[in-house]
């Protein structure tokens, strides 16, 4: 049977942007994640009302995150799964966001969320792919026939992992864990590519 590798973007191949964005700014609330907020709706309403209430525009996002680089090693580890087997991300970040890492991370394939950009540049909203977009992708690739391998570092990727023929937290904080005992940790990418190759040697 064929494979399917699908990964979380932030927190497992690149930084939070979010997080990278409040060190940039200052703007401590800036800093919740999914991680924390689990309610990605509620989440999402606060930075916007951030954005707003700091003048703050998609281009200073879209400048932070041009001066990202993937997580020390992330580049190394996708690029080495991609030879076997295909990996596809899975990320709730946006399209506006996406690019610069994405080239950065030899351009996979990734499927992702849309800001609503006013006429000036200000961020007034969000556009989901599709509700619990995740854990759904996943289904859809079962059935087509495929096994899939999942990692993810937060709340919203456990409907991913869960529905996952293998799934992995990568790095997680022990709050989640423990919420989630039924999913193994994976600490760094050595682990992680270990247990992926014993997944993609089976024969199913």
């Amino acid at each position: 049977m064929l494979n399917v590798i699908t990964l979380d973007l932030e927190g497992v191949l690149v930084p939070e942007i979010w997080i990278e964005f409040s060190k940039i700014t200052g703007i401590a609330d800036f800093r919740l994640t999914t991680r924390e907020v689990p309610d990605y709706d509620v989440l999402m309403k606060k930075r916007i009302e951030l954005l707003a209430q700091h003048g703050l525009m998609l281009s200073d996002i879209q400048d932070v995150i041009r001066r990202m680089e993937p997580m020390n090693g992330a580049k190394e580890f996708l690029d080495r799964l991609r030879r076997q087997t295909q990996v596809v991300i899975l990320s709730d970040t946006f399209t506006q966001f996406a690019g610069p890492l994405m080239e950065k991370l030899g351009l996979p394939t990734i499927f992702c969320n849309t800001l609503e950009v006013g006429p000036k540049g200000q961020v007034t909203g969000y556009r989901l792919r599709q509700k619990d977009g995740k854990k759904l992708a996943v289904q859809a690739f079962h059935s087509m026939g495929l096994k899939v391998f999942a990692s993810g570092d937060s709340y919203n990727d456990t409907g991913m992992l869960l529905e996952a023929d293998a799934g992995f937290f990568f790095c997680p904080p022990e709050s989640i864990t423990l919420q989630f005992p039924q999913i193994p940790v994976k600490r760094n990418y050595t682990e992680l590519t270990e247990s992926f190759d014993a997944l993609l040697s089976e024969r199913f």
